[in-house]
């Protein structure tokens, strides 16, 4: 049988056009090119080899994944780590980003992922601080459904809740010392009548624990919360 060499290459970085610049996005392709579309939310640590990692798992498994560059007012392709030095300087990243900014340039990051072949629905994914992105581009109704692993500041911005059309996924730490279990309780809560929102626990989980680059990766809870995440998208995205 003849090999297609013509398929195109698996990652790479794209440019995306904001409202005030021009950014880029990492775009990892599945196997054939096309499939449903996940818009990657990073962490406060940029779009790093973690984030990467996490866009190819996801093309792996059959999504068009790009993940946008959110801070790239400050620097384009700011990558951390996890040390003191980089944590310091990924909490200014942070602070230095303004939310509302950051959900237009996820709401440009989405025209250009919707313009991919194949692509006609679209997840956002988002992590920690793009947990809370994630959450809110929901609210904003950019895409067809949502996840959510430890997102930061959802408890603050509960008045978005009835702004949420589309099938929303959470996961949290019960470990977790940023997010504190009344926070968990008062977001279950708030959406405790929806059927469209979907809350997993991990009791063992502290925050962060997807990240395998990071102390706190809990390998059990990171592979359960896959695995809800791909049935979640599965039965949302077409």
């Amino acid at each position: 049988m003849a090999h297609n060499h013509h398929h195109p290459a698996e990652s790479r970085w794209i440019d995306i056009h904001g409202d005030d610049g021009t950014f880029q996005g990492y775009l990892a392709l599945p196997r054939g090119g096309k499939g449903p579309g996940i818009v990657l939310i990073q962490e406060i640590f940029g779009v790093n080899a973690h984030i990467r990692g996490v866009a190819e798992q996801y093309a792996a498994d059959g999504y068009v994944v790009l993940a946008p560059d959110l801070f790239w007012r400050e620097g384009a392709h700011i990558e951390l780590g996890y040390d003191k030095a980089d944590w310091d300087k990924a909490v200014k990243l942070k602070q230095a980003t303004k939310v509302d900014k950051a959900v237009a340039d996820i709401a440009a990051t989405l025209k250009v992922l919707r313009t991919q072949d194949g692509v006609t629905q679209v997840a956002s994914i988002g992590y920690c601080f793009g947990g809370l992105l994630s959450y809110l581009t929901a609210a904003h109704g950019g895409v067809d459904a949502a996840v959510a692993y430890y997102g930061g500041g959802i408890e603050k911005k509960l008045d978005q809740a009835d702004a949420i059309q589309v099938p929303l996924l959470m996961h949290f730490g019960g470990r977790d010392d940023h997010i504190r279990p009344d926070d968990v309780k008062h977001i279950a809560e708030r959406f405790g009548d929806r059927d469209s929102v979907e809350i997993h626990v991990y009791p063992d989980a502290e925050h962060g624990f997807n990240c395998s680059h990071r102390a706190s990766y809990h390998q059990r809870s990171a592979a359960e919360a896959h695995g809800h995440t791909l049935l979640f998208l599965a039965e949302n995205l077409g």
